[in-house]
């Protein structure tokens, strides 16, 4: 399992999960609502100066909830979804090298994901914070984040973790077989141990 290499100090996330956030929810909600929904997490400066670094993931968790508390699960999961995505497309412009991205698309299916969870795996803290990261390679691929910062302190009916099962679908539907699905088949906001991710291309 991977998790923050420093645990001396405060847990860590990458800006675009609240910059992304930001993006989907000012294209759904408007500029208004997402100023309230900013506040209410006590995040509005980053709606005028986006984070440059990464964030406390206590940040990250305040404005989910926030989120989720202000329009509630349905409104919060397609923003959710929507910040993946673009986290996602970020990923691949200016995080995953082109070469390597080239490499990845030639390979079967199979031993391109295993490639990619091995890289995935070594960066899990920028995106799981004091989140535990660990996958499973093969058919169905099963990505499990225990801790799951998004789905941290909060109860609910169903799976609300759409920003990471979004920029997995991304990315692997790019880099891995363009039929890639992503869904979230257990989430500990639902009261499973751990939140499960299964991607599936056939």
């Amino acid at each position: 399992m991977t998790s923050h290499p420093d645990s001396s100090g405060p847990a860590r996330i990458g800006p675009n999960s609240i910059i992304r956030m930001a993006e989907a929810l000012l294209e759904q909600q408007g500029e208004a609502r997402t100023a309230e929904l900013f506040a209410a997490a006590g995040l509005e400066a980053y709606l005028t100066v986006p984070p440059s670094t990464m964030v406390e993931e206590t940040e990250v968790i305040r404005l989910y909830q926030a989120v989720r508390a202000g329009i509630g699960l349905d409104a919060a999961a397609r923003a959710s979804w929507e910040a993946g995505l673009r986290t996602g497309d970020y990923l691949l412009a200016n995080r995953i090298p082109r070469p390597a991205q080239r490499v990845l698309k030639v390979m079967p299916a199979g031993l391109a994901a295993k490639t990619l969870l091995q890289a995935i795996g070594k960066h899990a803290w920028t995106f799981a914070g004091s989140g535990r990261f660990s996958a499973e390679a093969g058919h169905p691929v099963r990505i499990t984040i225990a801790d799951c910062p998004t789905a941290r302190g909060v109860t609910a009916d169903r799976p609300l973790c759409g920003f990471y099962s979004a920029t997995f679908e991304r990315i692997f539907s790019t880099l891995v077989n363009s039929a890639s699905k992503v869904t979230e088949i257990e989430c500990s906001a639902a009261g499973a141990p751990a939140c499960v991710f299964e991607i599936r291309w056939k």
